[in-house]
């Protein structure tokens, strides 16, 4: 399975976040913002982490939000938003966090084939400083294998 387009919309880059819930609340609005969900699913995934704690921060500096398939998503997306200074989830060995990756899947049945494909992306231990000091968002796209969907929206 492919993974989900990354339009412009859904990217924002040297962000500035006080708190992870902060970071993810901006990464939530960029999933909304590229139509990919509505506003409570951002609100699903900070509760995720609120419930299982910083499991989300999967390797050094890079935290991969999500939340369960359901009404909120209005189609797969993906959304990333790089951070002009690191914020602490809390994780003992992968903070801080500078990416933040987000990820919303319309369908149960490819939610864990999804988290697998953009797991598999981060085998290489380069890809988030890469994805720091990426400059635009194709760029990004281009780190992670993805294509723009064509919606609208420029680039943060």
């Amino acid at each position: 399975m492919p993974l989900p387009p990354l339009p412009d919309a859904a990217v924002v880059l040297g962000a500035t976040a006080s708190s992870w819930r902060e970071a993810l609340r901006l990464t939530g609005d960029a999933l909304v913002a590229s139509g990919a969900t509505t506003e409570p699913y951002t609100d699903a995934m900070i509760e995720m982490v609120e419930e299982h704690g910083p499991y989300i921060v999967i390797s050094p500096g890079l935290a991969f939000a999500h939340a369960r398939p359901g009404s909120s998503v209005v189609r797969d997306g993906l959304a990333l938003v790089t951070l002009a200074s690191p914020v602490a989830f809390g994780h003992p060995h992968n903070d801080p966090v500078r990416v933040v990756l987000g990820l919303a899947v319309a369908e149960v049945g490819t939610h864990l084939e999804s988290i697998g494909e953009i797991a598999n992306t981060f085998n290489d231990d380069t890809v988030t400083s890469r994805l720091e000091a990426a400059g635009t968002a194709d760029e990004i796209r281009a780190i992670l294998g993805v294509a723009s969907s064509g919606a609208a929206g420029g680039a943060s």
